[in-house]
């Protein structure tokens, strides 16, 4: 490990590029850009995504990085070097990617649950368990599905809202305590051991997806799946959120805003080709989303194409039993023509089964959009479940979502450990290991209320509110600072002494116009849409009705997603205000001691 000024370095530039991607590749790419896709037009939505990849993705990935290994520091010590006014941008980064920490790492929890309970000779969200008089299977369970109620049940222990609260899940506060200890020791040394462990984070989630793509296009059904994906619904293009969803899932996919990459950068050798490396990383970031869909919609199609040929089974022997009727009387290929000739021609018997009937539709089941959590650990499950050698394909799939999240984890810690180790009063007295050891420690406390029966509302909580609007403001701030309190004209200089060539009028254009005025509709389009919501709303699990029902949040919970975004936008203007009143003071002390003299 090379050291330059005192300062760690990487070992080559393949290292600084895995750690990128290590980072970028997340599991946003598995979970929520397949759901996107499926939600605003198959194949159509490629278009604007990467359209939106073009004019704002890759542009604000290569500033970061260009800040980053021009300053030769974290997100704090960049910033106020930039201007001493813009410090609280990197307190905001830093807080940012704090609360990123504090519940990202609860999904590694999970997957490690799932990958220990994935070793038994039959997984144990496969069937029901029995209910406490051993006759049958539980009536929640049976009401909703086997993989649905081992999550929220077994896995979560969930209340029936945030505000019944619980004692601590031991299962899964050991698992987050395991992902916690995993991650100390990948950053336990900085650069120096998380140069080495994304040689393993970058790379093997390829290789589970490359195996997952060759047994999913096998998979009976599979085919559908992707017909659905790749036949584009174009009217969708007409509709602003499908742009507003790309541009968005282009910008937290790729990380600008919580000094990962100002961070990461700033291990680099001076003249690192970073243009270079910001085209690539993003390249492979989305194309990364793209194979993940593939993979994803292949999965989709199984589970879809099972789902409606066992409802179109279902209604067939409805039939058969209710009309007394020969077993091969009806085809699965004709129940649609039969149940409108039988409700025709025995109309009174017809009404008595009419509640159980069923309209089976491979398009609607394919149109059922899930993401997040419900697609990474139920709909993921249910399709493992089915599959020949499933306690394989769940190890495999569990263990390359571990990848996924500690990769990205190496990334959300590693902005917030540099900006202290750059602090000299603080680095004076606390070596790295210990530094590490007390963020992911104090991460891990704090990460405990995730594991209580209310924890998956507060993960809601976080998820949904923690970074979005504060990283689009903290980013919309970056780019207009970078463009016109530094002078796009010094960037170029900053640039050219690291590249020896200036960016070109493609980069300037971006930087200075196309995206402080797209981030800027991004971030008016959230305000407007969180008022025009009216109270925020989140889902519960009904026990009674075994499933996921809307509820409002109440005061409290709405006055601390309100301190969150306070709690990081506020760093901006107030650190301003501190530093403008830090040198009025500074003047008046100076102009008191001149007129005293």
């Amino acid at each position: 490990m090379g050291k330059e000024g005192g300062r760690p370095m990487w070992d080559n530039p393949i290292q600084f590029v895995l750690a990128c991607v290590s980072y970028a590749v997340g599991l946003g790419n598995v979970w929520r850009f397949p759901y996107l896709c499926q939600m605003h037009g198959g194949g159509g939505f490629l278009i604007p995504y990467l359209i939106m990849l073009a004019v704002e993705g890759v542009p604000l990935f290569y500033m970061e990085l260009a800040i980053g290994q021009k300053m030769r520091l974290g997100s704090i010590g960049a910033w106020s070097a930039i201007s001493p006014y813009l410090g609280g941008v990197g307190i905001a980064s830093v807080m940012t990617s704090l609360f990123l920490c504090l519940y990202y790492n609860i999904i590694n929890g999970w997957a490690f649950w799932y990958l220990f309970h994935s070793f038994q000779e039959v997984l144990p969200w496969a069937d029901c368990p029995l209910n406490e008089n051993q006759t049958g299977y539980l009536e929640e369970c049976e009401i909703a599905t086997p993989t649905q109620y081992f999550f929220y049940r077994e896995t979560l222990n969930i209340s029936s809202s945030i505000n019944v609260n619980g004692s601590i899940h031991m299962g899964q506060a050991l698992c987050l305590l395991l992902a916690w200890i995993i991650v100390y020791f990948f950053v336990i040394r900085g650069v120096e051991s998380t140069g080495k462990v994304v040689y393993f984070t970058a790379t093997f989630p390829y290789l589970v997806l490359i195996i997952y793509l060759i047994r999913g296009v096998t998979l009976h059904g599979a085919l559908n799946g992707l017909r659905y994906m790749f036949t584009p619904k174009m009217e969708q293009l007409l509709n602003p959120a499908t742009w507003i969803n790309a541009a968005t899932q282009i910008l937290f996919s790729l990380g600008p805003g919580f000094g990962s990459l100002i961070a990461f950068a700033s291990y680099n050798q001076y003249n690192n080709n970073i243009e270079q490396q910001a085209i690539i990383v993003s390249l492979i970031n989305s194309g990364t989303s793209i194979f993940a869909s593939i993979v994803t919609f292949s999965i989709y199609g199984f589970k879809a194409t099972l789902n409606y040929e066992n409802c179109q089974e279902r209604m067939r022997m409805l039939l058969l039993n209710t009309f007394d009727m020969a077993e091969d009387t009806i085809n699965t290929d004709d129940i649609k023509y039969w149940l409108e000739e039988l409700n025709r021609t025995h109309t009174e018997l017809f009404e008595t089964i009419s509640s159980q009937v069923e309209r089976c539709s491979l398009e609607s089941e394919l149109n059922t959009a899930v993401e997040g959590t419900g697609l990474a650990f139920i709909v993921y499950s249910e399709a493992i479940r089915n599959m020949p050698l499933p306690q394989l394909w769940s190890v495999l799939y569990f263990f390359m979502l571990l990848m996924l999240g500690m990769g990205s984890m190496l990334g959300n810690l590693t902005a917030i450990i540099t900006p202290l180790r750059d602090w000299k009063l603080l680095s004076k007295y606390v070596n790295e290991e210990t530094l590490s050891g007390l963020v992911c420690a104090g991460c891990f406390l704090l990460g405990l209320g995730f594991t209580t029966s209310s924890g998956n509302y507060w993960f809601t909580i976080f998820n949904d509110y923690a970074a979005n609007l504060s990283l689009l403001f903290i980013v919309i701030v970056e780019v207009i600072s970078v463009s016109y309190i530094y002078g796009i004209k010094r960037f170029e200089k900053d640039i050219e002494d690291m590249l020896g060539h200036r960016p070109n009028w493609y980069w300037k254009i971006m930087w200075a116009g196309v995206c402080p005025l797209l981030l800027s509709a991004l971030f008016l389009f959230n305000i407007v849409s969180y008022i025009v919501g009216g109270t925020l709303t989140y889902q519960v699990w009904d026990k009674d009705m075994a499933k996921m029902v809307k509820l409002e949040f109440p005061a409290f919970a709405q006055a601390f997603i309100g301190l969150l975004l306070i709690t990081s936008m506020g760093c901006i203007p107030l650190m301003a205000l501190y530093t403008f009143w830090k040198k009025k003071r500074l003047v008046i002390e100076v102009v008191d001691n001149t007129l005293s003299t």
